[in-house]
């Protein structure tokens, strides 16, 4: 009961931070809403008719998958600053297990991704982007799953790195290709094949191929625009959600013992 406590109050305390931080809560809502409208809106004109899709709908998806990856994964590096704060380092010396901390971790960082869904359909559906109530329903399980693997993957970085600028600076590093080799913003169904074995590699891919399974189901530009079915897609985020958990875990619980 005290491990789920703790849980609790660890994933509350990360959520309210995000709603009381009026600069970081502006700029995760306005940033995404800028990319669909600026560059959904010019390429859906310029090339939807020849690329034979819905370039709003495509860029939708794509700016989902990376915000709630993005900010579920950069949101675990907040653990190297907690150290120096009040609450987080009475949290660290208390008698409660570094695995409790990392699932709570994880955890608020998942809501705080989360909520950033509502506003991004809401903008979505501003811009007429095509969601049926059956779209509407399936993105919240997508989101939610999308969430705890940016979280996992997160915490590997984060466990291998000192200080929270150092972290800042990896994290970029570590998306900014995934940007391009998930497919955010262009198609990737053809690629160079080192570019294609990197982006298989790439947690984000399967991210943002299961939002467009979701959103083009059923549609005829779907084998146009989706790598994989929605059930591979799952699997491979298992799997990475795993692998990442165990490894992520594993530093992270050797380092906190050995501090």
């Amino acid at each position: 009961m005290n491990e789920l406590s703790a849980v609790s109050a660890i994933a509350t305390r990360d959520l309210l931070k995000f709603l009381r931080d009026r600069t970081r809560l502006v700029g995760t809502l306005l940033f995404p809403f800028l990319l669909m409208f600026l560059l959904g809106s010019t390429v859906q004109l310029n090339l939807g008719s020849a690329a034979g899709f819905n370039f709003m709908t495509f860029t939708f998806t794509g700016v989902l998958g990376m915000t709630v990856f993005q900010s579920s994964m950069q949101g675990i590096a907040s653990l190297l600053d907690d150290r120096q704060n009040d609450f987080a380092q009475e949290m660290f010396v208390s008698p409660i297990s570094r695995y409790t901390i990392v699932f709570g971790k994880i955890l608020g960082e998942t809501m705080v991704a989360f909520i950033q869904v509502i506003p991004l359909v809401l903008f979505a559906l501003i811009l007429k982007v095509p969601i049926s109530p059956e779209q509407m329903l399936l993105l919240a399980p997508v989101a939610l799953t999308s969430c705890l693997l940016g979280g996992s993957f997160g915490l590997v970085a984060m466990a291998m790195i000192n200080n929270q600028q150092a972290a800042n600076q990896i994290f970029n590093f570590l998306l900014l290709p995934q940007l391009f080799l998930a497919g955010v913003f262009t198609p990737i169904a053809v690629l160079p094949w080192y570019l294609e074995i990197l982006s298989r590699l790439s947690p984000l891919r399967y991210v943002v191929d299961l939002f467009r399974d979701v959103m083009f189901a059923g549609q005829p530009a779907y084998h146009k625009v989706v790598l994989l079915g929605p059930a591979m897609n799952l699997i491979m985020i298992a799997l990475f959600f795993v692998a990442c958990m165990l490894l992520g875990t594993a530093l992270f619980v050797r380092r906190e013992t050995n501090q």
